[in-house]
């Protein structure tokens, strides 16, 4: 009787350990699966930048980059500056280039967990000045010296630019970095482009200022009355030292006689020209009167009423 008691109770024992070592092996593989989870939990803690557009820009530009492991707080660090950063999402963000020298610097994401992306060289353009308006806009040729001065308004101007009028430098004033003047040479009429050069070699685009060399005839005075002759005045815009005067289709240049008649012309200045004038009689006549430019423009035509 007592032999089958231990007989039956060791049958009985085999099934115990066995369920005993199935969940050792169970417990071994939750641990194992748990460390791999881990793992792969701190795996996808790490932050990575996969691209950066822009791959390099100028203070005050914006660039994007796309990665994975953003979070709301990542910060981006340029050299020792931290840079406005907006996130997207887990995966983009952007930044606003801070206030650099030209250069290369290093590119890090910092999550506000510490961790740390890899470095990249990011390369800090110079500034390109940015031209906006030219006031005027619009010069008479012949405007005097002291009305020849043009503001030029933009951005990122430099106290080192310089101001190209059709590639040329001329001479200008700095202001500030919103603010250049210019004093306009004498040049041809027409178009002429203006540019903003910076020190780092970065140009602006052109705005057109226009040079107005057309003659315009505004009024003919009848001047100082002499014994055989009369001055007539003619006043106006864009009158040149060289500019001709056709009265009735005859044409005649300053400080040129007609030895015929003796008639002449005098120039005074951009405004004024003097028409020494030989009546035959002292009865007013109607003649016409224009004003030719050596570039080829003209006056249009008036008409008189004088001796």
């Amino acid at each position: 009787m007592f032999a089958r008691i231990r007989k039956s109770a060791t049958i009985k024992t085999a099934p115990v350990m066995m369920l005993v070592s199935m969940l050792i092996l169970a417990a071994v593989a939750d641990i194992a699966a748990g460390q791999a989870s881990g793992i792969r939990e701190e795996r996808s803690k790490s932050v990575t930048i996969l691209s950066i557009i822009p791959s390099q820009a100028e203070p005050g530009m914006s660039v994007t980059l796309y990665g994975s492991g953003f979070s709301d707080a990542t910060r981006v660090l340029l050299g020792a500056l931290e840079a406005q950063t907006t996130v997207q999402g887990p995966k983009q963000l952007s930044f606003e280039i801070p206030d650099l020298a030209p250069g290369l610097y290093g590119l890090f994401v910092l999550r506000e967990d510490g961790v740390v992306s890899k470095g990249y060289r990011f390369s800090v353009t110079p500034r390109t000045p940015v031209v906006s308006s030219l006031t005027p806009d619009k010069i008479s040729a012949c405007t005097p010296n002291g009305e020849r001065e043009v503001h030029i308004s933009g951005e990122n101007f430099l106290k080192g630019s310089q101001v190209l009028v059709d590639g040329a430098v001329i001479k200008s004033r700095f202001e500030s970095t919103e603010s250049i003047y210019i004093h306009i040479p004498h040049i041809a009429g027409g178009l002429h482009a203006v540019q903003v050069k910076n020190p780092g070699g970065t140009l602006s685009s052109s705005l057109a200022l226009f040079i107005d060399s057309k003659p315009e005839i505004t009024s003919v005075i009848q001047g100082e009355d002499f014994v055989n002759y009369y001055n007539l005045i003619i006043e106006g815009r864009n009158l040149q030292s060289n500019s001709t005067i056709v009265v009735e289709g005859k044409s005649m240049i300053p400080a040129s006689a007609n030895p015929a008649d003796r008639e002449k012309v005098i120039y005074v200045d951009c405004n004024r020209i003097i028409y020494q004038r030989y009546p035959y009689d002292s009865a007013v006549k109607s003649f016409t009167l224009q004003v030719l430019n050596p570039n080829g423009e003209s006056s249009s035509v008036v008409q008189v009423s004088a001796p």
